[in-house]
This record gives structure tokens, sequence and C-alpha cells, in this order.
């Protein structure tokens, strides 16, 4: 049987991973500066990773929601400490689609209502609502073109509000920092009036910190430096450094009832073993204040290549613009340097995503490659 030839596919096989590199059959190092789309938080075959995922499975791997499993209870302590946020509860899933899929069907359940509201390069996922909010049409079959969305453009405040005031929006849903879009952000002006919006017309803000959220910014969640309150936040990605897990943070507002939301493998035990272990590693190694020390580093480095039109993101969730298509450039790197990164829907920008213990060495060897790629540029 043949795989389902969905995906463009580079000719290199890892089979192995450590720290903020992996290598492939033939024994070739890469350099991941990319994380596997932002996934891998605290890197490859980190030891209290492998240590705490192999404890667990010795015990018991996973059973069913229908019992107690006091691992999700510590996971939500961990992670309600790690954020430095109160009044919320957590649902647990798989994916980060899931996560924002949930979250959409939450706010319509309290709110009654069925339209959201999202942006321009917007993406949430590739479910049936959560890619009805994501601005790709390429990627939408016509079952997901039924739901009633309305795309904005950041800024539009009158926009917004007029949407709002039909009174129809069940939800606001946001990527503080865009990933796959670019990393574009707005101004914490807009992000602040939209949720005094949200709050001021009965629809819920979300949040969608998949990509940006868990430490990758500097700050727990990339929506915290700009002082307000979501009412739901999607997380997953770096949420288990390669193990399949998300969930929602859910406002104390927002009541739960009983079979409104659920799932078969959300919040196993092997999954919430991962969780902890990322949580554990990003405290005890302080990894957001990395991510920040990282982010000095990289604006003084950007700054001597004149070919870098613009550094975007914060932290270690990076965007290098550039004024050609990077496609060609970003092959360069990988099979000349053996040097992973990202690209998104701005053929111009290059992104950089790595394991949040990435250390100065490592961008130092991107920035030496960068420099004798750019030379044909």
């Amino acid at each position: 049987m043949e795989l389902f030839d969905v995906y463009p596919l580079y000719d290199i096989t890892p089979v192995k991973g450590e720290g903020c590199f992996v290598y492939d059959e033939k024994g070739t190092k890469y350099l991941d500066l990319y994380g596997g789309h932002a996934v891998m938080s605290i890197g490859h075959s980190h030891p209290h990773y492998l240590e705490k995922l192999e404890a667990q499975l010795k015990q018991l791997g996973f059973y069913s929601n229908s019992i107690k499993n006091p691992l999700q209870e510590e996971l939500a302590r961990k992670l309600e400490k790690a954020a430095k946020i109160t009044d919320y509860s957590l649902f647990l899933c798989n994916s980060g689609a899931e996560a924002n899929e949930n979250a959409l069907k939450l706010a319509s359940f309290h709110t009654g209502k069925g339209n959201i509201i999202y942006f321009e390069n917007a993406f949430h996922g590739r479910t049936s609502s959560a890619v009805a909010v994501t601005d790709n049409e390429g990627i939408k079959a016509p079952l997901n073109k039924t739901h009633s969305v309305c795309k904005l453009a950041f800024e539009d405040i009158s926009g917004l509000e007029e949407q709002l005031k039909k009174g129809e929006t069940a939800a606001v849903i946001i990527e503080f920092i865009q990933g796959v879009g670019g990393l574009d952000e707005a101004s914490t002006g807009f992000y602040q009036k939209t949720a005094a919006l949200c709050e001021q017309y009965n629809s819920v803000l979300i949040a969608d910190e998949v990509q940006a959220g868990y430490g990758r910014t500097g700050d727990f969640f990339a929506y915290q430096k700009h002082n307000i309150q979501p009412g739901i936040i999607s997380i997953a990605k770096g949420m288990g450094n390669g193990f399949p897990i998300g969930g929602i943070l859910i406002d104390s507002s927002i009541p739960a009832k009983h079979g409104m939301l659920g799932t078969t493998f959300g919040g196993n035990h092997l999954a919430c073993a991962a969780g902890i272990a990322v949580l554990d590693v990003i405290e005890e190694e302080q990894l957001m204040d990395n991510a920040k020390k990282i982010y000095e580093f990289v604006q003084q480095e950007v700054a001597k290549i004149p070919q870098i039109k613009r550094l975007k993101g914060r932290g270690l969730m990076l965007g290098l613009e550039f004024d050609f298509e990077i496609a060609a450039l970003r092959k360069s790197l990988l099979f000349n340097h053996h040097i992973f990164t990202g690209a998104a829907s701005n053929k111009k920008l290059l992104r950089i995503l790595p394991p949040l213990n990435v250390e100065q060495q490592h961008f130092e060897m991107l920035f030496e490659a960068l420099k004798i790629e750019l030379k044909n540029y």
C-alpha cells in the first residue's frame, strides 16, 4: 500500500535526535532551527523527558476519560503556575486543530451564537471549524465553507464592532503572533479594544497560542504582553515536545456540562507525563529567559546582514524577511549547510522556530551560513 501523497518531501530521513540536532540514516548531522513546526520545545531526546515517559509507560500508558487520572490534575496545576494565570480550567485533547475546534464549539455553546470572526493570514488548523477560520481557500473543502464566518484585517476596529453589533458572533479568534501567515501581529491597542468589544457584545475572545505559546516568545503566552484576559486559550505543539497533546484553557465564567466536550485519547497518561516533563524543564532550565536572551543576540546579528530587510516576531518565534522569495535559500541552508528552517505563506519570510534551549552558538552557525549563501543575492 502506498502513502496518500499530500506532503511534498525533502529526501532526508532523520533517525535520531539529540538536543538541537537530528541525524539521518547516513549519520549526517542537521541543526534543527525549525523544531518540526515549533513542536520541539525542550529539544530532541531530553533526558528528563525520556525518563518521565519511560517510567509512565512501565506503569500505565493509557486509559479512557471515564476514570480519574491524577496526572491531568498535576499537569493543570503546573500549567497554572508556569503561565501565572488564575481562574481557568483545563480540557485536554490531542492537537492544535482539535484544541481550536473545541474552543470554537465551546464558545458557540456558551453564547448560543454561530458566527466566528477571524483575521487575514490566520491559520487555526485543518479540522472543519478550524479550517473555516483559516485564511487559505486552497485547503477548504465545500463542507468547510458552510460555516458562518467573517474575515477582517488587523486594526479594523470599526469593521469588528460593526460585525459584533449584529449579535451573531460567538467568538473572535486571534493568533497574537501569526505563525504560518508570516509572523504579523497587531498593536496592543487593537488587541485591548478587541477584548473590550468581545465583552461588550457577549462574544468569546479565543487566543490561539498553539504555536506562539509555551514560552516561545519569552512570555508564557504571546497575548500576555498586551494585558488582556481571553475567554479561551488554545494550546498544543510545544506542550508535549513531540508527543501529541493539546488543550484549551477556559475562563471560569464559562460553565462546564457533562458531555459538551469529549475525546478518546486526550489527556491520556503518557500525554500527561510528556506535558509535565516539558513544564519541569521550562522551569528548571529557565527557558523563557533563554528565549529573551537569544532574541537580543539575534537582533544584533540581523542588523549586520543588509539583505535581511526585517526581523519579525519575538523570543524564539522569528521570521527573517527578505526582498526576494526564500525557497531556494531555504534549500541551500538545508542541503549545503544542514540547517532546518521554515517557510510561511509570505514567500519572502524565513521562519525560525528552534527548541527553547537553543544556544547562541547555534544561531552563529545560521548567520555564518546565511552570509555565505547571500553572496549570491
